[in-house]
Order: structure tokens, then C-alpha cells, then sequence
């Protein structure tokens, strides 16, 4: 009899998760995108890169490519800044579609940021539109301030560069 619960709770479970509501409204799409969140030398960027922007036009958002590795300091430092100024992390998951693309010895990604215009310091944000557009190539010491970055010019930044809602 609890083999007959169990399978009963699992077929409920799997309804719900489907992505219909119990009173019948439409569900929101479903997507496959998985964010990239870490700098990962095994990972093909190209195919990052391209995911991204897939998703970004299905959602209407543009795309960030953070571009950086492990080994950067600075890299860890606007990770842990984002993590300290939710409000600046909910505007650009809300605005934005973010991939962490690696550079490191292990892995330069040569192929996928020839596109690009030369980096001169990691980590370096582009800014692509929802059609895979080069928007703007940002060097991230322009937004420091101190031994970390400036919340008001990393939200102007952020605003300058979000798709209009």
C-alpha cells in the first residue's frame, strides 16, 4: 500500500510541475536555458554565447558576457559586489541575460572573442543586443571605486545598456 502513496504523490507532483496552474490559467513559457554562472575553461563559449541570445529574444532582454576566469581577482570582488547590492543583482536579472565567459591559459577563447573588440583588463563586460549585437564593450575599472565597485555607476551603467521594457 505505500508503494501505491509514493507513486500516487510522484504522478501528482509530476502534474503540478508540468507547468499548469491547478485553476487552468495559461502557464508561463518554459525555457532550457541554464545560466552560466562560472568561469569554466571545459565550456565551449561559442555555444554560451549563442544559448544567450537565444534566450534573450525569447525574453526581451539583452545580454552581459562577463568576461574573466578564476585566477581574477577582480572577477571574484564584482561577483561578491552583486551578491552585496541585491538591488543591483534583481535589475540585471531582470534586464539581462548573464554568461560568464573564461579566459585563462587553460582556455583564451580565442574563437568566440574574435568578434570583439580587444580587452585590455578582466573582468570586461559586452553588452549584446537580443539579436547578438555588439552594444558596447566596457572596461570595468571605469565603474571601481576603491577596492571595489561603485554602486551608483554600475547601476547607471546598467540602466544605459537594459533593452527598454
Amino acid at each position: 500500500m505505500s508503494n501505491f502513496i509514493l507513486l500516487t504523490l510522484c504522478l501528482v507532483g509530476l502534474h503540478f510541475s508540468s507547468g499548469e496552474r491547478a485553476q487552468g490559467g495559461a502557464a508561463p513559457p518554459r525555457t532550457k536555458y541554464v545560466p552560466v554562472t562560472e568561469y569554466d575553461p571545459n565550456r565551449v563559449a561559442e555555444n554560451d554565447i549563442r544559448e544567450a541570445v537565444s534566450e534573450a529574444g525569447r525574453t526581451g532582454k539583452r545580454v552581459l558576457l562577463e568576461v574573466g576566469g578564476k585566477w581574477c581577482g577582480w572577477c571574484h570582488i564584482m561577483d561578491a559586489f552583486f551578491e552585496k547590492n541585491p538591488r543591483l543583482l534583481e535589475f540585471r536579472e531582470q534586464k539581462f541575460i548573464t554568461v560568464k565567459i573564461n579566459y585563462s591559459q587553460e582556455n583564451e577563447n580565442k574563437k568566440a572573442l574574435s568578434s570583439y573588440p580587444e580587452i585590455s583588463g578582466y573582468p570586461h563586460i559586452f553588452v549584446l543586443d537580443s539579436d547578438g549585437r555588439l552594444l558596447h564593450s566596457q572596461d570595468t575599472g571605469e565603474l571601481e571605486s576603491g577596492k571595489s565597485y561603485d554602486p551608483e555607476k554600475f547601476f547607471s551603467f546598467l540602466r544605459e545598456w537594459a533593452a527598454a521594457s
